[in-house]
Order: structure tokens, then sequence, then C-alpha cells
């Protein structure tokens, strides 16, 4: 049952704000992660990370949450395990993907949080999940759910998502740039909820060390040869810093162009990570598809580290007048120049104005009210038409 009580008591935030009083009264939140990797630092990529700061924010707030992810995500968070390891450890993504094996594995790890959903009596989920399956599974159940998507529309969640359409069914997208990839005439279900960063972990750093610096993923889609060439051609020195997921890649595109100026540090977690960003003078950032958000970028200006970055996606949303952006290697070795030229300051104000913890977690708020009452005007005609 849905709880609609109110408390007159004040929380302080992870951004330093305070919520007001007479606040509703917490909720029980059940959020689903996605199971390619754990929910856990070092973060694989940007979806772990938002995935993890998302709970740790619900719980901060006074929140009822269960997270049900890999029983190897992170242990200090309200951990409900669906499956022993993340599929990467046991069904590779690159030679599993597609076949009946992975399906399965997932099927049978979803319907077990289902399962435990159901007997919850829980007054939200939140999916983060990119399976199909839960969809059918919150409309034939009335269960009010909201789906953040983090991708872009491939055809099995853009066919899930299309097809049961509900009241109590929502989504939200991480930017503008992303929700025209999903709808041309976006429905009244979905809202745009940027992605929030913890300012106080993302620290301000006045001034850079002259390096600059690259973070992610090493794969194609990521660009890090790209952002070798530009540092290469601008003459800077540039750190590399990400887990290895396309080993062909490194050894062909990346290790080639490494020498004693340009250097791979390693996969980098917590505070390692949040140093090595926080010192660099500029982040090169290298989509080459368009990325629903750029959660690294956002980070990097948190810290007052000023963007320069290919123009994909919601980039140009994201790092607004606090980089600079260009279109290949050529003209990223010049948007170097510019990027190092934008205060500092104005790099950490502009994430505390716009993608702040407290302003991510109002938008998921927001949806999760709508989401209920759809379920509660949708039970209530059920019953109307039963009585009739």
């Amino acid at each position: 049952m849905t709880r609609h009580d109110f408390d007159s008591s004040t929380t302080t935030t992870d951004d330093g704000l305070v919520e007001p009083a007479d606040r509703p009264a917490p909720l029980r939140i059940a959020v689903i992660a996605h199971l390619r990797h754990p929910i856990a630092m070092p973060f694989m990529g940007g979806m772990e990370a938002h995935c993890h700061q998302l709970v740790t924010a619900l719980v901060a707030r006074g929140h009822d949450v269960t997270l049900f992810a890999s029983g190897d995500s992170d242990p200090a968070l309200p951990l409900h395990p669906i499956a022993e390891r993340h599929y990467e450890a046991v069904l590779p993504w690159a030679q599993w993907h597609g076949t009946p094996q992975l399906t399965a594995f997932q099927d049978a790890a979803f319907g077990r949080a289902w399962e435990a959903i159901g007997a919850g009596a829980y007054d939200i989920v939140h999916n983060n999940t990119m399976h199909p399956t839960l969809h059918v599974l919150a409309k034939r159940d009335r269960a009010a759910m909201v789906t953040s998507l983090h991708v872009p529309p491939f055809a099995g969640l853009a066919n899930a998502v299309a097809d049961t359409s509900a009241n109590w069914l929502r989504q939200t997208v991480t930017s503008h740039a992303h929700l025209a990839t999903w709808w041309t005439a976006p429905p009244a279900t979905v809202s745009v909820v940027h992605n929030g960063i913890d300012t106080a972990r993302w620290r301000f750093h006045a001034v850079g060390d002259g390096r600059a610096i690259w973070a992610g993923r090493i794969t194609p889609n990521k660009g890090t040869a790209v952002a070798l060439e530009a540092a290469i051609l601008a003459g800077v020195e540039l750190d590399v810093v990400g887990p290895i997921d396309c080993m062909e890649y490194f050894s062909d595109r990346v290790a080639p162009l490494l020498d004693h100026a340009r250097v791979y540090r390693g996969h980098l977690g917590g505070d390692a990570l949040v140093e090595a960003i926080g010192t660099a003078s500029v982040l090169l950032s290298t989509p080459m598809w368009d990325e629903p958000f750029g959660l690294i970028a956002a980070e990097a200006l948190a810290c007052g580290v000023p963007v320069a970055a290919l123009d994909r996606g919601a980039m140009r949303e994201v790092v607004g007048d606090c980089g600079a952006l260009a279109t290949d290697a050529a003209s990223l070795a010049q948007a170097i120049d510019r990027a190092t030229a934008i205060p500092r300051a104005a790099c950490r104000d502009r994430v505390t104005r716009l993608f702040s913890l407290t302003a991510m977690v109002e938008g998921y708020k927001r949806a999760y009210a709508a989401a209920i009452a759809g379920a509660r005007a949708s039970s209530c005609a059920s019953t109307t038409e039963v009585l009739a």
C-alpha cells in the first residue's frame, strides 16, 4: 500500500542542502540493477556508478530501499542478491549475447527479483535494467514502476516500452538529446532526469597539474585512441584510466600510442579516481556514439576540470559553456587549448546548479508519485468496474 502521511523533520542531503519540512513519508523502494557488472567500485561504467549513487542517495534521504543486483555487488548497500555473480564473470557478453543461455540466466535472476518484490509490499519499483520482461510483469501486476532508460532504443527494450503502456509505468531519460532518440512525440509518461553528481565526493580542485586525463572503459565506442591522437597532436601529456573492455582494441589501437608522456594508469576507483580526475587540467571525452548523458564529463566538471570532447549525444547539453567541442582528433587537439582557458570555478558552478544529487532525486520522486497515482487510479477503476 502506498503511504501519503507527512512528517515535519528536515534532512541534510549529500549536496549539503536541507530538504524542506512536511515532506512525504519515506517510500519503500525496490531498485533493480542490470546484471552485466556488479554495483561496486571500481565501477565498470556509468550505469553501475549511477545505480550505486541512486541507492545511496535514496537511503540517505530516509527511504526504505532494497537493491536487487548480483551478489558480488557492494555489501554496504541494502542488497538482495538475485544471482551469485554478475553475468560478465560467467557468461561474458562478447561471447554469449543473444544466446539462450544468457537469456535464461537473466530471466531466472529477474524472475527471482520480481517474486521477492511481489512479496515485499513495495510502494515503487525503480527499474535500471534493460530487460524487456520486467515491463510485461509490471503491467500484468499493475505494479507502479519507473524505468530509467540509460541506452538508445534498441528493438527489444523499445518494443517492451511501447507495448506495455500504462499510467503506472513511467520512464525517465537522462537528457533532452536522449529523449529525442526515443520519441518524436514523447508520451506523457516520460520525463528528463539528468544524472546527479555527488559534489561532496567529486570535490573541487582550484588548480590543475597541466596534464590531460581520459577515463572510461577502453573499447572502440569510447574512442580512447582518438583522445591519444589528439593529445599527441596538441603536445599534451595524458593519463588514460579505466578497465580494458576490449583487449584487441587496446593492443591494436591504444597501446601503440602510449609513450612516456601518455600513460595508461590502470583501472582506478574510489578516491584514487576522484584525485586523478580532480588534479587534471582538462578531461578528454571521446564518445564514438550518441551517449545519453556522459557521466564522466559531469564528474570532471564537479571537480573544476573543463572538458574537451567530441560533439556526440548529450555532450553539448552536459558541458555547455564549460567545454570545447570537436568532431575528430585534429579538432579535438585544438579544443584542448580552448577548454583549459575556462575558469575552473565556472565548471563547478555548472554542476551544482544543474546536476546535483538533490535535483536528480527530486526528479525521480516526481516520477514515483506519478506512477503510484496511476496504479491507484487503475485499481480504483477496476474496483468500480467489478462492483458495477
